[in-house]
């Protein structure tokens, strides 16, 4: 467990480091493990300086989550770089299916968080909005994708086809992070990239240039 040592900074970056304890405390302990004093501890604060910027724990937690869902979007993001649709697309798969976004702290977080989504409403309000944002993502790629390739797909075809690879990334994404021996010894970005391609119509080998 690393302390963090106490600076006097911005509330901005402040508010970050105390987003930070928190989810490496979930990460570590769970949630219930990630209490006020256990947060502070690890910020290098007093319990009462958190509370100063968030009113109780459920809204640390909540900006916690929502900062984790943030970041693993964008992470994924920068996965795509430049160039024709199809490449960008693969990019994003890639990234969506190794570290740092799929490994064993990522889904350690995520699993803390997911179980409060039915019952907490600010828990999953971030989530629905976590999920709009990467699925428009995919289906923005997925739509140049197919325009590049000169299909002329309805929108609702490209939002199911959206869809559906959301649902295959997001199961790979859960087993590759678990670590299992069948998947430790598999090419997991070729079989997202091939299933991909088949979903989307795409010669395997073309999608994986």
């Amino acid at each position: 467990m690393t302390r963090r040592t106490f600076h006097r900074e911005t509330e901005a970056v402040r508010q970050n480091d105390l987003i930070a304890a928190t989810l490496d405390s979930v990460a570590e302990l769970g949630l219930a493990g990630a209490t006020v004093r256990e947060v502070a501890y690890r910020a290098g604060v007093t319990p009462g300086l958190i509370r100063r910027y968030f009113d109780n724990k459920e809204r640390l937690v909540a900006a916690a989550y929502r900062t984790f869902i943030s970041d693993l979007i964008e992470t994924a993001a920068a996965g795509c770089g430049d160039g024709p649709a199809h490449a960008r697309l693969a990019g994003l798969i890639r990234a969506s299916v190794t570290a740092p976004v799929a490994d064993g702290r990522t889904l350690s977080i995520w699993a803390a968080f997911i179980g409060t989504v039915n019952s907490d409403p600010a828990m999953a309000e971030t989530h629905r909005e976590g999920y709009q944002a990467f699925r428009d993502l995919i289906e923005q790629l997925v739509g140049e994708c197919l325009r590049e390739r000169g299909t002329d797909a309805s929108h609702q075809s490209i939002r199911q086809h959206a869809i559906v690879l959301n649902a295959l990334l997001d199961g790979l994404w859960i087993e590759i992070s678990m670590g299992g021996d069948d998947f430790s010894r598999m090419d997991v970005v070729r079989i997202a990239l091939d299933s991909t391609a088949t979903l989307l119509g795409i010669d395997p080998a073309e999608f994986r240039e």
